[in-house]
């Protein structure tokens, strides 16, 4: 029984962990409503990091899409001296994204659509 106890308490302690992980957002990185965002993006690298079928279903005009499972490889396509403009279906891979770009490639000026492309009125485009 008191395995048993041990063994819950050490599950519930790793969920909080990755749970609070995965909603964290860190200082670097600034989460803009959809006002803010649209304010700055046309003064940036504007990138979609969805896969390649949601970015072709509809995306911000202007946007890049740099898919999350290609950033490490196509990294040095970012400017490292421009601002990052960030966005996915929910906000969850943008962060994935800011972290990698900030490890990996030294991006320092990152924000991200706050909610993600699911919440976005403004102006789409469809391949």
């Amino acid at each position: 029984m008191q395995a048993q106890t041990i063994i819950l308490i050490a599950l519930t302690i790793l969920l909080v962990v990755f749970i609070a992980t995965r909603l964290y957002t860190p200082k670097y990185l600034k989460t803009l409503n959809q006002e803010e965002f649209i304010k700055g993006y046309r003064k940036a690298q504007l990138i979609d990091v969805r896969e390649t079928r949601e970015f072709d279903g509809g995306h911000i005009l202007g946007a890049r899409n740099i898919p999350m499972s290609q950033l490490k490889q196509r990294q040095n396509e970012i400017r490292k001296d421009q601002p990052v403009y960030l966005y996915c279906q929910s906000g969850a891979r943008s962060r994935q994204a800011a972290k990698t770009l900030r490890k990996k490639r030294g991006v320092e000026n990152i924000s991200h659509l706050k909610g993600g492309f699911r919440k976005w009125t403004g102006k789409v485009k469809k391949k």
